[in-house]
Formats: C-alpha cells, structure tokens, sequence
C-alpha cells in the first residue's frame, strides 16, 4: 500500500538545492528581455507618450505603446484572464496598469530604457476605497448566486431569543509568491511556445490562442515547477499576453519577469471585505436566523465576486439563513483567488460572531457549534457527499485540551503574559474539473505518468506516482510523473485544491486500464503480476504498453463539479491560543491545533505541510497583513516585502494538524477531497477569539494590531 503513506516528496532534494528549474531559469538561444512601464495614476487617459530616448537607449530592440502594439482580438468574457487587453487603447483604470513595454539584450538594458519613457496624463477622478462607496455595490454573478435565501430570516430573527449584530472587515492582501510571474514567449513558425509561471497552462493556451487569432495547438505552453501560485497564477494577465506579442515583434524568444513591486498591481490580490452578520438564537443556543451580507470590490473592467458569505450557506443548521452579496466598482486592478477564497475572509465574520453569540448565550464556543451542527446541507437540502466535522471537533477539543478552558477572559495569566483560547471552524468548497492521464510501462518496468498538470509547490510529483503505484502493484520509486506541458493530456487548473481529486482519479482510472491490458497480455485477468511486467513485455514482444485514463465529476456537473446528489466541502475545527504582553499587548499565536475531514489522504506528509502552510497564512491573515493604499494617489503604500508583514518563522509556532480517517467516494474515485486552501481558513477568527479571551477585548477587524489592545481591560 502505497496510499496513506507519509513518503517524502521526490522533488524535495531538487528544489533545495537549487537543481529545479523555474520559468525565469529557463534560457533559450538569442533571448531578449522586456520591462514594463506601468502607469502612475489610477484613472485618466494616456495624453502624450514619448518614447523615443528609450527606443534609441543601448541594446534596445523594442519599445511598444499603444500606438504602435498590434491589435489583438476582441476576445470572450469567458474566457480567463483579465480585460482590457494591454497596450490597446489610451484609457487607464488603475495605477501600475502597464502602459509601455520595452525590449532588448539584456534585462539591465531593457529596465534603463524603461526608465526613459516619459508620460503625460489626462487624468480623472479615482474611486479607490469600497467602503466610502457601499451603498453602490451591484450583484455579480461569477461561480455562484450573490444573494440565497431559505425560511423568513426577518420574522426568526425578532422572534430570537438571543441576537448578535455587527459588522466585521478583512483587509486587502496580496500573494507575495516566492516565485514572481514570469513568461518566455518564443514564435516559431507561425507556432507560439510559452514558458509561464502559470496555475493553468490549459487556460493560458485557449487565451494566447484566441487573443492571436491562432488554433489552441499552435500554442505551447510549458512549466516544470511554479514557485507558489495562491491564485494569482491561474488566470492570464497582461504579462502573458505582452511577452507574445513583443516576441512576435522583435522575432526572438522575450522574456518578461514581474519585478516584485508590479506584483502588486499586476496579477490581482485578495480583495477587503465588509461583512454585516447577524445570528439569532433561542436560550439553549438553537439557531433560528442567520444573515450575512458582504460588500468587495471590483474593477472597472472585469466582474469579481469575492463570495465571503458562502460557507455561511452550507455551515450551521437554521431555518433562516440568507447571504447577500454586492461589489463597488473602483480603479484597482482586477481582484482574483487568493489563498484561502471566499471561506477565508468570509469565515472570519462568521467565526468571530459565533464567539460572541456563545458569550451572550454563557455557552462553551464548541459546544454551540456541536449544537447547531448540519447534518445536511442547510440551504440546498442536500446530503453532504462526506462530513466528519464532529469527530475533528472532538479530537480536535481533546487534542488541546479544550475541556480546561476558564471561559472567564482574562482568566488565564502566565507571567506577564494574558493567555487565551479561541476556536473557530474552517469550511472550504469541494471544486472539481476533468482530468485525463496517460500511463507507460516501459521494456524496463519504469512506470511514466503523463499529465498536464501544474506542481506549485502541492506535491504533485510525489502523490501522482503513489496512486499509480498503488494500482499498479510496482515499487513507487519506479514510476516517474511528466507535468506542465499542453503536449500532454489536458486538465484542470491547480487550484480550488481540486488537482489530487481530479487528476488523482484520472491517474487511477489510466492504471486500471494498464493492468487490464497486462492482463490480456498474461492469459487472463489477474494473472499479471508486477515483478513479472518487464519479462511479460518481453516475451510478448511489445516494446512499451499504454493506457488513457479519464476522469470528470459527470456529464450533468456544473463546470465546477457541482452535482444536485450531494453537497460536498472539507471541514475542519482550529483551536488557538495566543498570548498578549500585559503592557506592550503585542498579540502572539503560541499554540495550534487543527483537526479536518478532508476525504482521503493520500500522503500524510504533504498534506500535513499543506495545512501547516495554510495555518501561516491564517497568522498573517490575523496579525500582519494588509495592503495600505493611499486613497488620494490610488497606489500602494508598500510594494515590497519591507512594508507588507508576512510571518516568519518565528511567527508560527509548532502545529498540531491531523485528519480523520475518511474516505468520500461521491467526491472523488480515490475518494479524496481538497485541502490546499482548507488550512487557510478558521485560522485568523480562532485567533480573534483567543484575543478576546486573554484580554476581554473584541476585534472585529484583521488584521488585529497591537494599538487596538491597548485599552484598560
């Protein structure tokens, strides 16, 4: 048995020591280099661009405008990426929107001449901050409804024994991968091949090929390893784009790097929220009403919805429950996934107003949660494919002693430190897509996978050999994995947690069919046995053996795997505790415990690094990070690692992460689910509640800052 087994990732040893090769290593013959120009105002018109010292700068080959870039076609909405195309028009919709690009020799070259380019501007009015602008907010359709309702939330509501009401806020963030986006775009013969730091090689094809008028299989898109995408690597972005075009100019190989600074303005970021939740309960802690309201941003140009109100729907059990959710329009870039989506930021309100709701009610958080626990799901009315919430709060309790806690704030104390426990549950959307696989048995009994999937970091080259392994009946360190390539079979993106379920499944599917072919081979089924493989191709005179495999969450789907069967989520239960310094009251996580259904896992040791992974981004959600914006300039304050706080080591203290045995066979045929975005989720309103519990003080913004503790407790 090779699944369940905590093996250690065989890419581990490469990416250490610096053997892995990312998109901005990669070199090719007569490469050039390309740096943007980005504007510096927020909305306006471009009224004159002078180009002409960057164009005649040493080594430059290359500077394209507006005026001069081709045109490219007018493309779909559906489509993945974000509009208006770059380097079209003379409009400008937010700071740090490139408006120049400039190629030559060598990267020095290209940053100096871009630096050379100067711009005047028409500019407009800039509508920068959300929140002066509520009452403007639209509903979006994106992936799902903006508004559900079941039973007469308003009428259960005044009926409520016990109600909390307030409004909680989650800041803007940003990605911040270790690896910033970078494109290699190479024209050959009519044919485009990219080399791109991208999520979805798939999706990046459909939109070059479309945006140049070109079939899908003139475009190649190619990675061997992503450093890290959260999101901000899955859709297509201007860089992409320019880095095809301006190759296609100059014809040479371009390659385009973001510059950390552009990161922030140009694949997207996490967007703030303003969340109004409401809970209505009888004395024993029955729920009777739910309401959560949510207002994000968007761009001009493109349609986002961050769904923050969307675990609220399948969470707890009520009888009323409605969500809303509305956008305001401003001059930002466009919003996108971030580490964790919708549940994260939307998990917060909840999370932190369910502590209230137990303080007004003089119950235990947990046992308020076990109280209004769903057995289905609460506004679709369906069974859920698997759920395992109550045995995570269970161990999850005992795991951290939970049992012990003085509900008293203030009531823990050691030294000059104010201790304090706070739990919250994580919740994250199941998202499924097709997948297929290609698996070789070679003369040798090697074993190769073939897939076009994407390794961000994930595990990919370790799980994908362990599922086939398995099926295979071969020792796991014969079978190799080949990603990140559109020559392979196609699909999904990496992301939504969806690749183990989907890619996983097709992988298992490809190997059952292989081994049914050994079978054929042997004289009958089972009579192929694996140490045998190599001497079978042999005798039968077949120089290698292959098998298709293919796998999809049904014809009726959704395009996100949804199904009318079943519900489907991961589940978790995060129980923190913090300690306050007494006079500096600089709030610090000290202890951890997460405990989550999952489905199943099929490497323990991965996994667990995913979850401890996301539980960092939890800290940071909670104590550090926020991208400021000056409201007047509509930029940035920091646009680097020096003014936007990430944890670090000594931020994220020893985790205790573990899963319930599980296994969901209506999510996936390996029976797996998704957990890459899980961990991040629970995590900051845990710590929330800690907070309150050490000092009596309730925050209901993150992230929480030393200065809003200082208040006599």
């Amino acid at each position: 048995m090779t699944i369940g087994q905590a093996l250690e990732r065989k890419d581990g040893d490469a990416k250490v020591t610096g053997q892995a090769r990312y998109t901005a290593d990669t070199s090719l013959p007569g490469l050039t280099f390309a740096a943007m120009v980005s504007s510096t105002i927020a909305s306006g018109r471009i009224a004159r661009i002078d180009a002409e010292a960057a164009a005649a700068a040493p080594g430059v080959l290359k500077v394209l405008t507006h005026q001069n870039t081709p045109r490219l076609a007018k493309l779909s909405p559906e489509l993945p990426m974000q509009a208006p195309l770059p380097l079209q028009s003379d409009r400008i919709q937010h700071e740090g929107q490139p408006i120049a690009l400039v190629v030559a020799e060598t990267l020095e070259q290209a940053m100096y001449a871009a630096g050379l380019v100067r711009v005047s501007y028409a500019q407009e009015p800039a509508a920068v901050d959300f929140r002066q602008a509520l009452d403007k907010g639209i509903p979006l359709t994106t992936y799902a409804e903006p508004d559900t309702r079941v039973g007469d939330v308003d009428e259960a509501f005044s009926r409520a024994a016990v109600r909390v009401e307030h409004v909680y806020r989650t800041a803007d963030r940003h990605h911040n991968t270790m690896e910033p986006s970078a494109t290699i775009a190479d024209w050959r013969d009519g044919r485009l091949t990219l080399h791109d730091a991208t999520q979805w090689i798939w999706g990046v094809r459909m939109t070059l090929a479309a945006a140049f008028a070109i079939a899908p299989e003139a475009v190649r898109v190619r990675n061997a390893f992503v450093g890290g995408g959260f999101g901000c690597k899955g859709y297509v972005w201007p860089h992409q784009i320019l880095a095809a075009i301006a190759a296609r100019e100059v014809r040479r190989p371009v390659k385009l790097a973001l510059t950390r600074a552009q990161t922030f303005t140009a694949h997207g970021y996490q967007t703030g929220t303003h969340q109004a939740v409401g809970l209505g309960a009888e004395r024993d802690g029955t729920l009777m009403a739910i309401r959560h309201d949510s207002v994000t941003p968007t761009s001009m140009s493109d349609d986002y919805m961050e769904y923050a109100a969307a675990g609220t729907r399948a969470l707890y059990a009520s009888p009323a429950i409605a969500t809303r959710h509305r956008a305001v329009r401003v001059h930002r870039s466009t919003p996108t996934a971030m580490r964790a989506p919708h549940e994260g930021p939307g998990m917060v309100a909840l999370e932190i107003a369910m502590d209230e709701l137990a303080v007004a009610l003089e119950m235990d958080p947990l046992e308020l949660r076990l109280r209004n626990h769903a057995e289905v799901d609460p506004t679709q009315g369906k069974p859920f494919s698997s759920k395992k919430l109550r045995e995570c709060y269970m161990q999850g309790a005992e795991r951290f002693g939970w049992s012990r806690r003085d509900p008293r704030p203030g009531s823990l104390r050691e030294g000059n430190d104010l201790v304090g426990w706070g739990m919250a549950t994580a919740i994250m959307s199941t998202f499924r897509f097709p997948a297929n696989a290609r698996i070789t048995l070679r003369p040798d009994g090697e074993v190769l996978i073939e897939a076009g999937c994407q390794e961000i970091g994930t595990g990919a080259y370790t799980i994908m050999p362990q599922i086939a392994a398995e099926t295979l009946g071969v020792p796991v360190d014969r079978v190799r994995l080949a990603l990140g390539d559109t020559t392979l079979p196609e699909t999904g993106g990496t992301f939504g947690s969806s690749t183990t379920m989907g890619v996983g499944s097709a992988v298992h599917d490809a190997a059952m069919k292989l081994r049914k072919k050994l079978d054929a081979l042997a004289g009958g089924e089972g009579k192929a046995k694996a140490k045998d493989y190599a001497e079978l191709l042999a005798q039968n005179r077949v120089p290698g053996l292959s098998a298709d495999g293919h796998w999809s969450p049904g014809t009726e789907a959704s395009p996100l795997g949804e199904v009318k069967q079943w519900s489907m989520a991961s589940f978790g239960a995060v129980f923190a505790e913090v300690r306050v310094d007494a006079d500096l009251r600089i709030p610090r996580l000290t202890r951890c415990v997460g405990v989550y259904s999952a489905g199943r896992i099929v490497n323990p040791m991965t996994a667990r690094s995913q979850i401890i992974g996301g539980i960092a981004w939890g800290v940071g959600q909670a104590l550090l990070e926020a991208s400021e914006m000056d409201r007047t300039l509509g930029r940035y304050l920091s646009k680097n690692l020096a003014g936007y706080l990430l944890p670090v080591n000594a931020d994220v203290p020893a985790v205790d992460v573990s899963f319930v045995d599980e296994f969901d066979p209506h999510a996936s045929t390996i029976g797996a689910r998704g957990i890459g975005e899980l961990g991040a989720v629970g995590v900051g309103p845990a710590i929330a509640n800690a907070i309150w519990h050490a000092t009596g003080i309730r925050v209901r913004d993150l992230p929480i800052r030393p200065e809003v503790l200082l208040g006599d407790y």
